[in-house]
């Protein structure tokens, strides 16, 4: 590791922007706070809402600064899912305001502790876009429109819209983010259909989408490092401006591409009650982290400046990927260091023959 991961200092000069930062080097954003939240008791798998915003701030801002201090210089409001559809569907759609409104704060608050950190509002895919319904159509703007009014109100640096499996409605998402004045990152989920629900091509839709004023396109979410690489080459060489990657860290493959129908055929001895490993049975399928440290660096050297984890991210994950593109972070103080342990360590005081047991152990 070469360089260091400290932000700039406010009283000497301004803080680049997003689109100078990617021109400089790599930008970590942390993503993944559903499966995180929910791992750690607070918040409900299956619906995936983001009441924690309001019921449990405390525990929303210590993950921002548990992923901060592995590396990511985003904090992305944990507002995914926090939509009026969604909200209508839990019957608290009079919670949504309040929600937004409360995780933009929080995000603001852990971003301001560390001065060069950028705050990102955030939309996503609807579960309501329909291609041949054009009421459905204007319903999702409407609800785009009023998060990414929250989120200016509330002085987000930036606009994340992302995980969008229809071209039409990522094509919305930029539409009404890039009305904001904000830079604008636009993330595709593709299916395994190996293209958009609605039929257009996967690099297609990021040409369109860089066409249209993103300043950042790529993919997130869905796939793991095996089967969004292949794409992300693709983009890379289609796009100018700057890419993300942000797979998640699950293994899957040509024949499962993404983590909806990934099979565990390691003797599960309790299958999950809902028939698929998706979401709550996915554990004997992660990467390792050497895995998504490696998957990072190869982004990295097709020039993808903008690198993170999404569902099943843990800081640990985000530590690895700034790190194998050469950043130290605050929490690489307390990153691996095999010397002292008893299987692996050179440290004289470990005796040979505890060491030898790891052949047989």
């Amino acid at each position: 590791m070469t360089d260091t991961h400290t932000p700039n200092d406010p009283t000497t000069t301004p803080a680049p922007g997003l689109v100078e930062r990617l021109d400089q080097g790599p930008v970590i954003c942390a993503e993944g706070f559903l499966f995180e939240l929910e791992r750690r008791g607070y918040l409900t798998a299956g619906e995936f809402v983001p009441e924690v915003a309001l019921e449990f701030p405390d525990a929303l801002r210590a993950l921002h600064r548990d992923f901060q201090r592995a590396g990511s210089d985003i904090v992305e409001a944990f507002t995914y899912n926090g939509h009026r559809e969604k909200m209508r569907v839990i019957g608290k759609e009079e919670l949504l305001e309040p929600l937004n409104r409360a995780a933009l704060q929080i995000a603001r608050s852990v971003a301001d502790e560390l001065p060069g950190n950028l705050v990102a509002g955030n939309i996503s895919n609807s579960n309501l876009w329909d291609p041949s319904d054009p009421d459905a159509q204007r319903e999702v703007r409407s609800m785009f429109e009023e998060m990414v009014g929250w989120a200016v109100e509330e002085g987000a640096d930036l606009i994340v819209g992302e995980t969008f499996y229809y071209a039409g409605e990522a094509q919305a998402a930029l539409e009404i983010a890039k009305a904001s004045g904000l830079p604008v990152v636009l993330t595709v989920a593709p299916m395994a259909g190996e293209q958009m629900r609605d039929d257009v091509g996967i690099v297609e839709v990021c040409q369109r989408l860089e066409q249209g004023g993103a300043d950042v396109v790529g993919m997130n979410c869905f796939r793991g490092p095996a089967t969004m690489l292949p794409w992300l080459r693709q983009i890379r060489e289609a796009v100018s401006c700057h890419v993300a990657a942000l797979p998640v860290p699950y293994r899957t493959t040509d024949a499962e591409p993404t983590f909806f129908n990934l099979t565990d055929d390691n003797g599960v001895m309790v299958p999950s009650p809902h028939g698929r490993t998706f979401p709550t049975a996915l554990d004997p399928l992660s990467c390792n982290r050497y895995e998504v440290g490696a998957f990072a660096a190869e982004a990295f050297a097709l020039g993808i400046n903008y690198l993170g984890v999404c569902c099943g991210a843990s800081p640990m994950l985000v530590r690895q990927v700034a790190e194998a593109v050469g950043l130290t972070t605050e929490a690489s103080r307390f990153s691996e260091n095999m010397q002292n342990h008893f299987m692996y360590g050179d440290n004289v005081r470990l005796p040979e023959h505890i060491k030898a047991l790891g052949g047989t152990a």
